[in-house]
């Protein structure tokens, strides 16, 4: 027996899809308030949050990536007579 269709649109998978979706967005607001509880975590046991940062983004790059932004960071700096 098929699915019923309102409109040509199968309701019960549109239904299903979107209780997937909503469950899953759900999973992930726990997950960053989980993040955001753990750099707090950071913070109060004196670690530099921003550096921290810096350093879960740099390595989910390739080590060519990170060294590739490392001395384009410097020559700005250079220019800027940092």
């Amino acid at each position: 027996m098929s699915e019923p269709e309102v409109g040509g649109i199968a309701a019960d998978r549109l239904r299903s899809l979107i209780e997937r979706i909503e469950r899953i967005e759900e999973e992930r607001k726990g997950l960053a308030d989980d993040i955001k509880d753990i750099y707090a975590e950071a913070k109060s046991a004196g670690f530099d949050v921003p550096v921290i940062r810096r350093i879960i983004s740099a390595r989910k790059k390739k080590p060519s990536e990170i060294e590739e932004q490392e001395n384009l960071f410097d020559v700005y700096r250079q220019a800027l007579g940092m």
